[in-house]
């Protein structure tokens, strides 16, 4: 059994497995039968992004001024779905999870409101964008991929196919954003090399500071090159917004992709 700090105010099983939410002091977590934190909330701010790789993800913001149609793939505790709900009165936002027990977490403790312009699908997301993008295409101009398990990152990340699929389905001028776990050294070099070759190098990583995550984004093949002084305006407006940190967002986007910085930055 592995350690356990806090109060376990909720457990449940399904075929995947441990459904738990743990409360210590001010935070409140969602576990899968391990020590690793699925999602976080301060339950003294519960709208606030308390992870640091839920806040890392908002990074997509320096590109995207005004997210409208919004691709979820995992949904854990709800906290990016409820963040982009709050902050963008008009986006919409589809999520696809894997677990109904989690969307029912979601909503009972970790306030996910019922809101029309929020849908949710229990379902595979890899499945999900494979008949999507069947069907049509350049729909959202946000795609977030938050998607693991008990063991750490789903395989269906780190096919080729599942990046194809995402890339029929995000707008020529649309972001994609995918939470990484950098010390899986072979899934996360594989999932760094599909990025590349689908969106022909326009990706760019952004390490989670004292965190073993990195988040990746690739951007849509008309999304014309930045300005990096421009860029840090647009950081310093953000931070006034959504007081989170992008301004150091972008100082270790620019330092940790000296390979790829030509074909995002101008």
């Amino acid at each position: 059994m592995y350690p356990l700090n806090g109060l376990t105010i909720f457990q449940s099983h399904d075929e995947q497995g441990i459904i738990e939410v743990i409360d210590q002091q001010d935070i409140r977590s969602l576990h899968f039968g391990t020590s690793s934190q699925q999602s976080s909330m301060l339950l003294s701010a519960p709208d606030q992004l308390h992870a640091l790789y839920a806040q890392a993800m908002m990074a997509c913001l320096l590109f995207l001024e005004q997210p409208r149609n919004v691709l979820m793939i995992g949904l854990g505790g709800g906290l990016l779905a409820k963040f982009l709900l709050r902050q963008f009165p008009d986006c919409r936002v589809k999520a696809v999870e894997f677990r109904s027990g989690v969307v029912k977490i979601a909503r009972s403790h970790f306030f996910l409101p019922l809101d029309r312009r929020l849908k949710i699908k229990i379902g595979c997301g890899a499945e999900h964008v494979f008949q999507e993008s069947r069907e049509q295409s350049d729909v959202y101009d946000l795609i977030m991929v938050d998607a693991f398990d008990a063991d750490g990152m789903t395989p269906e990340v780190g096919d080729l196919n599942f990046f194809d699929h995402c890339h029929t389905l995000l707008r020529e001028d649309g972001v994609f954003a995918i939470n990484l776990w950098g010390t899986d050294k072979p899934l996360y070099e594989q999932v760094t090399w599909h990025l590349n070759r689908v969106f022909q190098y326009r990706t760019l990583n952004l390490p989670v500071r004292n965190r073993g995550n990195v988040i990746g984004f690739a951007l849509g093949k008309q999304m014309q090159r930045h300005d990096f002084r421009d860029l840090i305006r647009r950081a310093q407006t953000l931070e006034a917004l959504h007081h989170l940190d992008f301004s150091g967002y972008l100082l270790d986007i620019k330092r940790n992709n000296p390979a790829t910085l030509r074909h995002v930055f101008k």
